[in-house]
């Protein structure tokens, strides 16, 4: 198990959305230190403001796209905190609702860039001084769309994919070292944080922020190591393996109507 309580918390786009619900969540669990990274100044001061009434918060102003400030910016939190006990890549980007060839070679770039490459150079500095010590625990937020294919957003679902594949390697490694440290990926179905704003799924609900955070959180603490969300979507990849991808494509796409979410999406504006 994985105890909250007493450890500093490193949350990435943890000042909106599920990320500052997670942080508000560790803090009433007992969390030491929160620490939120985020890119937005203002989301920033409004979140350490709300937060601080649950406990201690210091908020860092990071382009996590940014390598060398990854990199600095989390040699001076462990000067100040000494150590991170639990890290959640939480930060996320989506860049429209367009078919690939309507995509351009900067939102390929910026996709990867904030969904994949920065969740493993932060990792890449957390993950040995945790090693060191034999402690503690990393969470990398993915989606259900790294799980099935969806139309019109296609550099999204690749960016995903990515980073199950990557993180349920680490999980495998570590596991191999047999070191008391974890890697959780957490796979969500959409969640109603205005980030997804005009999706529609007619069968399978957009999920609840409070209770997805709360479901993170628990997984974490229980160093579960992938969590599907709606539990449901765990099938997903049995579907894949015994259908024949027409039959497949028809029922999730047509039935389900995933492949129509994305049609009239917004996002957040």
């Amino acid at each position: 198990m994985t105890k909250i309580k007493g450890k500093n918390v490193l949350i990435t786009g943890g000042a909106s959305g599920i990320g500052k619900i997670m942080g508000r969540l560790c803090l009433e669990k007992g969390a030491k230190n929160l620490i939120i990274w985020d890119v937005n100044p203002t989301t920033l001061a409004a979140a350490k403001e709300e937060l601080s009434q649950h406990g201690m918060v210091t908020t860092y102003q990071v382009d996590v796209m940014n390598d060398d400030l990854v990199v600095e910016t989390y040699k001076e939190v462990l000067k100040k905190f000494e150590r991170v006990g639990v890290l959640i890549n939480c930060a996320g980007i989506v860049r429209g609702n367009q078919t690939f060839n309507n995509n351009t070679i900067a939102d390929v770039r910026l996709t990867f860039g904030v969904n994949t490459i920065a969740p493993m150079v932060l990792a890449l500095q957390a993950l040995q001084p945790m090693l060191d010590v034999n402690e503690g625990h990393i969470c990398n937020i993915a989606s259900e769309a790294g799980m099935i294919s969806n139309p019109k957003m296609s550099v999204y679902a690749a960016s995903k994919w990515a980073v199950i594949g990557w993180s349920d390697s680490v999980r495998i490694e570590l596991h191999q070292m047999k070191k008391n440290v974890h890697f959780t990926t957490i796979a969500p179905y959409y969640i109603n944080t205005g980030m997804f704003n005009g999706v529609e799924s007619p069968i399978f609900p957009i999920l609840d922020p409070e209770k997805t955070s709360r479901k993170i959180i628990r997984a974490i603490e229980k160093n579960q190591d992938f969590c599907g969300l709606p539990w449901g979507f765990h099938f997903v990849r049995f579907f894949q393996g015994i259908l024949p991808t027409c039959v497949f494509d028809w029922l999730f796409g047509t039935v389900f109507g995933i492949f129509r979410a994305m049609d009239h999406f917004t996002g957040r504006k």
